[in-house]
């Protein structure tokens, strides 16, 4: 099903190279094995991408996870730090913030990742989210009513100044990639990070479970129902123009990036 997903989104050509953001979890770990074997034959260079994020007691194991399956597939890897790129983790970025931690995490795991992925001059950012992590993502655009945010949702991303992200397991539910992980012997039993249950993320993901033990496939449908949406309203939404942050030069909206703007609070 990985392979279909590639091959008809045209995620992954011949003679590219492609960073594998691989956090060491089932997901990513799965990702990272199931490409290695994929495309061993077909001239495509790999790396995996590690971002530590600074989360004590919880990424330390996970990065041993990620070291051990980059080199079981015999991977470069590249692991770069929330503590070296801005001069905090995230455990210290969050103390008396009024700011969620998520927010923190997410802002700058995205800007550190664009930022590694092109520095090591890859063409491609592929990440492990899988069915539920999409439909999670759509219907938690569809409660903020953020339909901009909805239309850029797609398996493969293009924009000015962005390493085009690709996500092979979108239609592949989490059990079943962690089902692939155990039988070929990948599997981490990692726990949740402790800042996830305080995010929406959380409640979605709790709602959406619900939904689908009580009407299977709801997931799916869901995705479904997106796609004949973004489909249907193509046309309509233009993909939003991207300037340069005036302070780093990464892709933003506005004058500032999100990434500078948190760090220029951090600062005070």
């Amino acid at each position: 099903r990985m392979v279909q997903t590639i091959v008809v989104n045209r995620m992954i050509e011949k003679g590219e190279r492609i960073a594998v953001a691989v956090s060491g979890g089932k997901d990513s770990t799965a990702l990272l094995f199931a490409l290695s074997r994929v495309l061993a034959e077909k001239e495509v260079e790999m790396v995996a991408l590690t971002v530590d994020e600074g989360i004590a007691g919880y990424r330390d194991d996970t990065i041993v996870a990620a070291k051990r399956i980059a080199r079981q597939m015999g991977v470069e890897q590249v692991i770069v730090s929330f503590q070296e790129e801005y001069g905090w983790s995230l455990d210290e970025m969050v103390v008396g913030a009024e700011v969620a931690p998520c927010t923190y995490c997410g802002v700058f795991r995205k800007n550190a990742l664009n930022c590694a992925a092109k520095s090591l001059g890859v063409t491609k950012l592929a990440t492990g989210h899988n069915q539920d992590d999409e439909a999670q993502s759509v219907m938690m655009n569809y409660l903020k009513g953020d339909m901009e945010r909805l239309m850029r949702f797609r398996p493969r991303r293009e924009q000015p100044g962005l390493i085009p992200r690709i996500k092979p397991l979108r239609d592949i539910p989490e059990k079943e990639i962690a089902l692939y992980a155990m039988v070929n012997g990948i599997y981490f039993e990692s726990r949740e990070c402790p800042y996830a249950r305080l995010s929406l993320r959380a409640d979605v993901r709790d709602m959406m479970n619900r939904m689908e033990s009580l009407f299977p496939g709801t997931r799916q449908k869901t995705l479904q129902g997106f796609e004949r949406i973004e489909e249907l309203c193509r046309g309509d939404w233009a993909q939003m123009e991207l300037a340069e942050c005036r302070e780093c030069g990464e892709p933003c909206v506005g004058k500032r990036c999100k990434a500078c703007e948190l760090l220029g609070r951090l600062r005070g």
